[in-house]
């Protein structure tokens, strides 16, 4: 199923803002609906308050109206498959299940294959919040 999330994640990955580090990065998600949301990072002068791909493909399926994700794919420019950052993995465990396929694929083609609950193990979620 991922091999059609790659296209629009390799796409959108040419569009990051990324003038500081160099450093692109594309992330596509499937909705529950079926629906392919697309991602870049955004940099920003002030280093902390730029946006990573996931981040972005998230807050577009978001304001799609769908909370539910059950594929992601996210692509770099580097020499092994790059994972989502920490904050990024608790993002996709927010709207994804722990069996969720995650790729994580660089432009050269290599791809590795894992899950939501192997990138982010005991994830913290709303079970938490209650008392």
């Amino acid at each position: 199923m991922s091999s059609d999330l790659r296209q629009p994640a390799a796409s959108v990955r040419e569009r990051a803002y990324a003038p500081y580090s160099k450093f692109k990065v594309g992330a596509a998600i499937r909705g529950a609906s079926g629906a392919i949301y697309t991602g870049c990072n955004v940099e920003n002068a002030a280093y902390p308050e730029g946006t990573c791909a996931e981040a972005g493909a998230i807050a577009a399926m978001v304001a799609a109206g769908e909370t539910a994700l059950i594929e992601a794919y996210v692509i770099a420019g580097s020499a092994v498959p790059v994972p989502p950052c920490g904050g990024c993995r608790q993002k996709l465990a927010e709207f994804g299940k722990g069996d969720v396929p995650v790729t994580l694929a660089t432009t050269a083609g290599t791809e590795q294959h894992t899950t939501l609950a192997e990138l982010l193990p005991g994830a913290f979620d709303a079970a938490f919040l209650e008392g």
